[in-house]
């Protein structure tokens, strides 16, 4: 067996199908086929369980797709420390992050580690279901690293470096009865409509969390994927929202309170995982990564 039979063997796996890892790898269907089969031959055994409808892994192939995941990176690895003795850090880094954010200043970061490693190839992406998705994406090795704004709960399988935490507020109409108020218990929103985040995103999975804890039912009426814009919906008099205390200045229109009665942190993370060892590219991001960090600036 070779290196890229190995490539095609783990392409096809994560992705469970021939035509999506082809697209993946950059190549034709036909050439992935053909070295998943020369592998199969060598190893004399079937890899894949394949039919009309689905490519699944078969018990032979589930024992080696985590060898040959260490095989590769074994060789990935080898290369790089070769490569980096002549001519400096090289390699790739697919890093993930949520579509706003400006606690950390990603692309000033990304800029000065271009300038301190010009070698290293560095891809950025987003996902349209928020941090879950991006911790799927880390999970199934579509990404080596994300930013995510999800709680220690939903991060069990990875390696998580905490950057920065923000409390969650309150904030209401500034005609709402709780407005004159400076805090507020959660089971004084019984009753509200809410404006939140979409489904996925960690700040409302938090949020749905603490309600479904107190055994609050909870009603959202609008849901927005960027969090900047949930004061205007609450200062249109369309629901109360609990969110990360968010800098919108001294907007009219809407009343900030704290939360007293639960402890509710929006924390965010560099998530990597667990069991691989990130590459030397990742491991140098990661190290620049507290120095980028602008507290009280998290949208």
């Amino acid at each position: 067996m070779d290196s890229r039979q190995l490539e095609y063997f783990v392409a096809v796996a994560e992705e469970l199908s021939f035509t999506r890892a082809a697209q993946r790898l950059f190549t034709v269907q036909s050439t992935v086929s053909a070295a998943i089969r020369a592998l199969e031959t060598d190893l004399k055994t079937t890899l894949f369980d394949r039919s009309t409808r689905q490519v699944t892994l078969s018990t032979s192939g589930e024992a080696l797709l985590p060898e040959a995941k260490a095989a590769l990176e074994a060789l990935d690895r080898a290369r790089a420390v070769v490569e980096e003795a002549s001519t400096g850090l090289r390699g790739s880094i697919r890093i993930g992050t949520m579509t706003r954010i400006g606690m950390i200043d990603l692309a000033g970061l990304l800029g000065a580690f271009y300038q301190r490693y010009p070698l290293v190839e560095v891809q950025v992406t987003t996902s349209p279901t928020g941090s879950s998705g991006l911790a799927e994406d880390v999970r199934h090795g579509r990404l080596d690293l994300s930013l995510i704004g999800l709680s220690a709960a939903e991060l069990t399988g990875f390696e998580v470096r905490e950057l920065a935490a923000v409390p969650f507020e309150v904030l209401v109409p500034a005609a709402h009865p709780l407005a004159g108020r400076e805090e507020v218990e959660l089971r004084e929103l019984s009753g509200e409509r809410f404006v939140d985040m979409l489904r996925g995103f960690g700040n409302r999975i938090t949020v749905d969390r603490a309600f479904d804890n107190a055994g609050i039912p909870r009603r959202v009426q609008v849901e927005v994927p960027d969090l900047t814009t949930v004061p205007d919906y609450v200062r249109a008099g369309l629901g109360v929202a609990v969110v990360p205390a968010i800098d919108i200045g001294k907007q009219p229109g809407v009343a900030r309170l704290r939360l007293t009665d639960v402890d509710l942190t929006w924390t965010l993370s560099a998530i990597t995982l667990t069991g691989k060892r990130p590459s030397r590219a990742v491991t140098a991001l990661l190290d620049l990564m507290a120095d980028s960090i602008r507290p009280g600036a998290l949208f």
